[in-house]
């Protein structure tokens, strides 16, 4: 069994390494011959402290990926959010290796809104705005910098304190970094990206301009919302997994519509193959919702692997 602790895995990823794994994972989730199960959403002793378990299997790999939120940390100084990836032994069952994936938990989810917004957003696109200021957040913004010439960030949070730290780690972009209020944030925003753990609309559906990109990263949970229902309405939605996205994530909000056939959902997956459109027009409003699978665990716990010469 191979053991890749969290000193060793974090010193390896790459937003590179994550963009092309991610990619790969997303392909390989349309496949027939892959399998994603359904995800676990379970707490500790303590009901605040919460996990998941996402498992998945392809024809070369099987795991599963433990996420886990334990907000109490914050006051200990430890990270909040920790993950670990297991890939298993294809030929005689058991363990192959299991990673500490903290930090790469953070590129691979950032990696997937670089993969869909590289697909999605217009070619011009230099406005970014973040609805959040934390982590994850941070490796938003750099990773889509990697894949659109993003000349500044708008930030919408409502303590002006952790801005200003966010703009601390976004200082190796080069770009302006400002601070505003959600309308302005829309009404300027080429791409949006809505990284919180909201449980209700962040802005109104009329404050987006058309054209727009939005990625939703946080709604990975049943109540979860971060976008007016009117906006998914008159978008072109796509996902990571349709049938986890209704259930779980960001379209859990217009599921019967999907279900009706009255609002079309697309994986993203299908459009980086060429077998489904993306953008309609250079007027369209385009969302991705990353609810997160397990296929993108485990195809960036590959790379690791290769990285660390095994």
């Amino acid at each position: 069994m191979q053991y890749i602790p969290e000193s060793q895995s974090s010193s390896v990823v790459t937003h590179e390494m994550a963009f092309e794994a991610i990619r790969e994972a997303l392909i390989a989730a349309c496949a027939e011959s892959s399998k994603i199960f359904p995800a676990l959403i379970a707490h500790g002793s303590d009901v605040n402290n919460r996990f998941s378990v996402k498992s998945g299997a392809t024809d070369t790999l099987a795991g599963l990926k433990m996420g886990f939120i334990w907000p109490g940390n914050a006051l200990k100084g430890k990270p909040t959010h920790n993950s670990v990836t297991v890939l298993f032994n294809q030929e005689s069952g058991g363990v192959h290796a299991v990673i500490e994936s903290g930090v790469v938990n953070a590129y691979r989810t950032a990696a997937a809104d670089a993969v869909a917004t590289d697909a999605l957003a217009r070619k011009d696109a230099r406005v970014l705005t973040v609805f959040g200021a934390g982590n994850q957040a941070g490796y938003e913004c750099l990773a889509l910098a990697k894949i659109r010439p993003i000349e500044r960030v708008l930030v919408v949070n409502r303590d002006p304190g952790r801005v200003e730290k966010f703009k601390s780690r976004l200082a190796s972009l080069g770009v302006p970094v400002e601070m505003v209020e959600a309308c302005e944030g829309c009404a300027r925003a080429d791409i949006i990206v809505t990284a919180t753990p909201s449980r209700s609309a962040l802005f109104d559906a009329a404050w987006v301009r058309p054209g727009t990109h939005i990625s939703c990263m946080g709604a990975d949970g049943a109540g979860k919302q971060e976008l007016d229902p009117a906006l998914l309405e008159r978008a072109e939605l796509f996902c990571d997994l349709p049938a986890q996205s209704v259930a779980i994530g960001e379209f859990q909000h217009v599921a019967p519509q999907i279900a009706s056939g009255a609002v079309a959902l697309t994986a993203i997956g299908r459009v980086l193959m060429g077998q489904a459109q993306g953008r309609s027009s250079e007027q369209a409003i385009t969302v991705f919702d990353s609810s997160g699978i397990s296929l993108q665990d485990l195809h960036i716990a590959q790379r690791i692997l290769q990285a660390c010469g095994h």
